[in-house]
């Protein structure tokens, strides 16, 4: 699967636009992370833990944005986006979208 965050592809066709597909997952923050973060805010500096799992979350979201595409017949996914939400309380929501297409290559 050929995933671009640009709208087309060098060296490729678009022969299909199958439509807009997504993956989505919820993020709860750990223990660890949360108290590691609030640690950071007063001494500064980037809370590592955290960053480690919104990497793995954002990538999470990713799989399941391919796999939404796949089961769509889709062989490449075009205009791919990012979109974090706060749910409250309870966690983020991270967001993966795009275009769903086929391609073929000139």
């Amino acid at each position: 699967m050929i995933v671009s965050t640009m709208n087309d592809i060098p060296g490729y066709e678009v022969t299909e636009v199958i439509g807009d597909v997504f993956g989505l997952t919820v993020m709860v923050r750990s223990g660890i992370s949360s108290i590691e973060a609030g640690i950071k805010t007063f001494l500064g500096g980037e809370p590592q833990g955290l960053a480690r799992e919104l990497h793995d979350f954002r990538l999470q979201a990713r799989e399941r944005l391919i796999k939404a595409a796949a089961a769509k017949g889709a062989n490449a996914i075009l205009a791919v986006r990012y979109a974090a939400n706060d749910l409250r309380d309870t966690g983020t929501e991270i967001c993966a979208y795009g275009t769903a297409v086929k391609v073929r290559p000139l």
